[in-house]
């Protein structure tokens, strides 16, 4: 008997693993699904050419001021989609996480600086209605002595770029259909 209750007490320890296994994906999909639906005022499509139009239009500026095109990172694409979900999800707009990490901490847990003897990194970000173009952005961004020196800096050598639509985004957007844009400029060598 002693055997069979230690069995018992397997299968229940592995059936409320199991459990406990479920109910976490069944977490993690209804995240991404929120997250999937926050994002879901201008297409996937859409937005990913969005993302593509961005890159090409800093380049295409860089160049006109002589400085080298930057490459896409998929680790700084990651951190900025990251950070433009989560403004449209918590309704700020802020370099800052909402938890009061800084930029740039947040981005170096996507693009680690361990290993690397020089490391740096830089944000740009800019929202507005759901038709916000890649022309549009940029002339916000030139117009800001900030962010244009991001766009000119000859350091960087990376960006990640990533625009959501947000469908009735809360807080500081007034619940307003939007698109976030958020670039992630970055070097390390």
């Amino acid at each position: 008997m002693a055997s069979v209750l230690r069995f018992g007490t397997v299968c229940l320890n592995r059936r409320r693993a199991l459990q406990a296994a479920l109910i976490f994906a069944v977490l993690v999909v209804t995240a991404l699904l929120v997250d999937s639906a926050l994002a879901s005022s201008r297409s996937e499509t859409t937005l990913q050419a969005l993302n593509r139009q961005v890159l090409a239009g800093v380049n295409r500026f860089r160049a006109r001021h002589g400085r080298a095109p930057l490459h896409e990172s998929a680790a700084l694409d990651r951190s900025a989609r990251r950070h433009s979900l989560e403004m449209g999800r918590v309704g700020y707009f802020a370099h800052s996480s909402a938890d009061g990490l800084q930029f740039w901490q947040r981005i170096r847990n996507f693009y680690p600086a361990h290993g690397y003897s020089y490391w740096s990194v830089g944000e740009n970000l800019v929202w507005a209605s759901p038709s916000l173009r890649v022309g549009g952005a940029m002339r916000m961004w030139i117009s800001s002595p900030p962010h244009l020196a991001n766009l000119l800096s000859r350091r960087w050598r990376q960006i990640g770029i990533s625009a959501v639509g947000v469908a009735s985004a809360p807080g500081v957007y007034g619940h307003r259909h939007v698109t976030i844009i958020t670039t992630d400029f970055g070097v390390r060598h």
